[in-house]
């Protein structure tokens, strides 16, 4: 039996909804939320995730479930929802808190905050119990009760250190702008880092990092480097070997948890297919090996089957969980196999995908080339033999449960979905890809863009939602300029050329170069988050440096290559300390020096 809904009820997002029978007295991140923390002087717990975030799932049905739990944090605590994809402004400022808290984040991510909103305690999950070393909400919140109204002061000493540090954290001093050294040094300490048996650049849990990638190709075709091409090459055919692949439905993981890109966490995420397809398309422009051709087919047909809206864009993604089971949708027995997958396939096929008992996550034992020498057989017919069971499998699994898909619509993981699929088209001459990014961005244009000038973070219910933040602004423009070059239709850049002026309006700061990630109206947030980092996705500051380059040499604007220049001179410090932290950005640089 359902609990009684709470205030997430009338909320749009996918993930408040999940919550929104909770016996938590949950609030949506606002104004109400906070004046009732001041009124009745109690501190703010925030809770921050996303829809199919397999611990967001866990931590929901273990604590936020439960009554105990419930009566505790409604009786201590102010509590707030978050979707960390509505609004990625709030999580990055709060991972930033756990960052310096902790040494590390996660998601779900949790704070207690002062009533005003400074955060004075971060965590990600946490059990409903403690166990060991790790406290639970049952002996944590009282905890936070009884320091609030017994050690007040000291909590405010502590939240105002902790806002001395986000502050002295975030406070980049300009300098000399990167430049072709700053590269080398990059490609230098991404080579200490390298994986060389099995690619990608850490030991466990392993991320595909496509801005990484993308930065080693242009690297290695600027620098006539070989090295940063075969490390793309090896990190790339892993993948592609790995199970961190979808070799049945295609598509990747968002990561792998073992060093050998083997066991991944399911979720499938819209970013990391759209920048995984224009890895794969840049890698197959500069090698020609079909492999990459095929997985880059691959993503692109399992985005256009599996993640697109009737109405032509694309939801956020897919869970790791089905039937309340991490990866029960994508494994299999050998008893299965052995049902689905006629005589003559079946023991290539076991062996090939080194199939035994129970729980098998599809990954090839060994590339294609080489299964062919061990097995005596032709490339050709091997690959079609896989070909023809992976197609039998794919029948089998569509007659499972599927995991949730969140079918949020964000204007920033579209617009990456739109370029790559944009440059896909026009490197492999398909016109399918260029037509599909043309759909999509002709309904964002209608849905998401506001009199050709403001752009919303998200589509819902037929209408724009959530005022836009710099990544929304930067990517789309760039998938219109990269639209414009697919098709040769001018419309799209000066579309873009609108709105960067209205981007330049909202986030650029004059003083420090470079661009905020939101625009600063939203008062509730303790901090204006600024950065130029890449993570698993590019920063929206490199993007706008690249886009700024284009409409430089569009325009002829000086104006336009000055403010370029301004963002490599705002992370200048940055970068020198971190390079590897900020390939994209130095992607830019090299084009800027070639102006």
């Amino acid at each position: 039996m359902k609990n009684k809904e709470n205030r997430l009820i009338t909320e749009k997002s996918p993930y408040l909804l999940q919550h929104a029978h909770n016996p938590v007295d949950w609030h949506p991140w606002g104004k109400e939320a906070f004046a009732k923390a001041l009124e009745e002087n109690k501190p703010i717990f925030l809770s921050i995730g996303y829809s199919t975030c397999h611990w967001c799932h866990v931590m929901e049905k273990e604590c936020f479930s439960d009554e105990e739990v419930a009566q505790l944090l409604n009786d201590a605590c102010v509590s707030i929802k978050v979707d960390r994809e509505e609004r990625p402004d709030i999580d990055h400022v709060c991972m930033a808190v756990s960052l310096i808290m902790n040494g590390s984040g996660g998601w779900p991510l949790n704070l207690f905050l002062t009533p005003n909103g400074k955060p004075f305690f971060a965590a990600s999950y946490i059990p409903k119990e403690t166990s060991g070393r790790i406290p639970g909400l049952m002996d944590m919140v009282p905890r936070v009760k009884w320091l609030w109204l017994m050690q007040k002061e000291d909590v405010l000493t502590s939240a105002e250190s902790i806002m001395n540090a986000l502050e002295k954290g975030m406070a980049n001093q300009k300098g000399t702008c990167p430049d072709r050294n700053s590269a080398k040094k990059a490609f230098q300490e991404l080579s200490r880092n390298f994986d060389p048996l099995w690619g990608g650049f850490s030991k466990a849990p392993k991320f595909p990092m496509p801005p990484v990638l993308l930065f080693l190709l242009e690297y290695g075709k600027i620098f006539k480097e070989e090295k940063a091409i075969k490390m793309v090459e090896k990190t790339l055919d892993c993948m592609a070997v790995g199970g961190i692949r979808d070799h049945v439905g295609g598509g990747f993981a968002r990561y792998s948890t073992d060093r050998e890109w083997k066991i991944p966490h399911f979720e499938k995420m819209l970013y990391d297919q759209a920048l995984l397809l224009k890895a794969y398309t840049a890698a197959w422009e500069m090698t020609g090996r079909d492999i990459y051709k095929k997985i880059a087919f691959e993503i692109a047909a399992y985005v256009l089957r599996d993640l697109r809206s009737p109405e032509g864009v694309f939801f956020a993604a897919e869970d790791a969980d089905s039937e309340g089971v991490e990866g029960r949708f994508y494994v299999w027995t050998e008893e299965e196999i052995r049902r689905l997958v006629p005589s003559e396939d079946r023991q290539l096929f076991l062996q090939a995908y080194d199939i035994h008992g129970e729980g098998n996550v599809l990954a090839l034992s060994a590339s294609l080339e080489e299964l062919a020498a061990t097995y005596n057989i032709e490339l050709q017919k091997l690959d079609q033999s896989l070909q023809k069971s992976r197609a039998l499998l794919f029948e089998a699994r569509n007659r499972r449960v599927r995991p949730h898909c969140d079918r949020k619509i964000l204007t920033d993981w579209n617009a990456l979905m739109i370029e790559a699929l944009a440059f896909a088209g026009r490197i492999f001459e398909e016109r399918q890809f260029i037509e599909a990014a043309r759909i999509a961005v002709d309904f964002l244009l209608e849905k998401a863009v506001y009199q050709e000038k403001e752009v919303y973070h998200s589509v819902a219910g037929g209408k724009g939602h959530i005022p836009g933040l710099l990544n929304d602004y930067a990517f789309f423009i760039r998938a219109l300029l990269e639209l414009e070059e697919a098709t040769g239709e001018e419309g799209y850049g000066e579309k873009g050329m609108r709105l960067l002026r209205s981007m330049n309006d909202i986030f650029y700061d004059p003083k420090r170069g470079g661009y905020f990630m939101n625009s600063g109206l939203d008062e509730l947030l303790f901090f204006r988050p600024w950065s130029g980092e890449d993570g698993v996705m590019v920063s929206g500051n490199s993007v706008a440096m690249m886009n700024l380059l284009r409409f430089n040499k569009r325009t002829g604007n000086k104006e336009y290559y000055e403010m370029a220049r301004g963002i490599g001179e705002a992370f200048a410090q940055s970068v020198q300390q971190v390079p590897a932290m900020y390939t994209h950005l130095l992607v830019a640089t090299l084009a800027l020096s070639d102006e």
